[in-house]
């Protein structure tokens, strides 16, 4: 949190000194020009959008004017945000730490990005209405994305959400006892584990890419990530339907089973 391609790049150049030679490979997120990965900006944010398709198909639901609220606008709810409503997705809320927006028939996500841009704020945005944040999100739509800071679902809000979906872009948005209580009311919701990997993954891109000294075309980085979450989004729900189990529990179960598996099938060299 709170760093950008520069801050990579000063780290890159720090270890670099140190090893008195430039290894681009120790840290990701970095410019371009110096081994950085075309995608990696708005991966986080695609792999939430490959989600919540991956979630609609799974649950028999169109994308065609599916009802969308976003909480946060940084880089993972505004990249989100905005390639979902290129997709076919209703962006009909935004809610950021100083306030929110909704229109009901939908946010222009590109004419936002540029008022906050040379605002540096959503706030007074004229093709949405002002609705505070916490409001915003007990709000009737059909998927929620907390995708800022954690603890955002908690006990106090959990039993007012209405979304049918909750993919979660950020880290550990929703406490353990909100968690039981979404799961009471049989709302579908997407791990932060398995719903923000986009960027880890574009990440490990990165690391390849570094290492081999040849870097890819951007479709090639969002075409693999893409198969990448959408046969774990696949891997996870058929896990948690074998287990009878829910999507959280299941990526959890099938991380420690792979990691064992792995581990006994390789043996133990000692």
């Amino acid at each position: 949190m709170n760093t950008n391609e520069q801050t990579m790049a000063w780290m890159m150049d720090t270890y670099s000194m140190h090893m008195r030679q430039t290894v681009t490979s120790v840290v990701t997120g970095k410019p371009l020009n110096i081994g950085g990965s075309r995608g990696r900006i708005e991966a986080t944010g695609r792999g939430v959008m490959v989600v919540c398709d991956e979630s609609l198909r799974y649950l028999k639901l169109p994308i065609e004017g599916c009802r969308v609220i976003i909480q946060g606008f940084g880089n993972v709810g505004s990249n989100a945000a905005r390639l979902m409503m290129e997709h076919g997705y209703k962006i009909v809320g935004i809610a950021e730490y100083d306030g929110g927006l909704s229109n009901p028939a939908g946010i222009d996500i590109h004419q936002l990005i540029e008022y906050k841009y040379r605002n540096g704020t959503i706030l007074g945005f004229r093709g949405a209405e002002a609705t505070p944040s916490d409001e915003l999100m007990v709000s009737d739509c059909d998927i929620l994305i907390p995708a800022a800071t954690e603890n955002v679902i908690t006990s106090r809000n959990a039993e007012r959400i209405q979304a049918r979906i909750v993919v979660e872009g950020a880290n550990g948005p929703t406490t353990a006892v909100a968690d039981e209580i979404l799961a009471e009311k049989r709302i579908f919701i997407v791990p932060d584990i398995l719903a923000n990997a986009g960027g880890v993954t574009a990440s490990y891109f990165e690391w390849v890419q570094d290492r081999q000294g040849y870097f890819w075309k951007e479709a090639i980085v969002n075409e693999q990530l893409e198969t990448i979450l959408r046969d774990s989004f696949d891997d996870v729900v058929r896990y948690a339907e074998a287990h009878n189990v829910n999507n959280r529990i299941a990526a959890y179960m099938l991380a420690i089973d792979r990691v064992g598996f792995t581990i006994k099938q390789r043996g133990i060299y000692a």
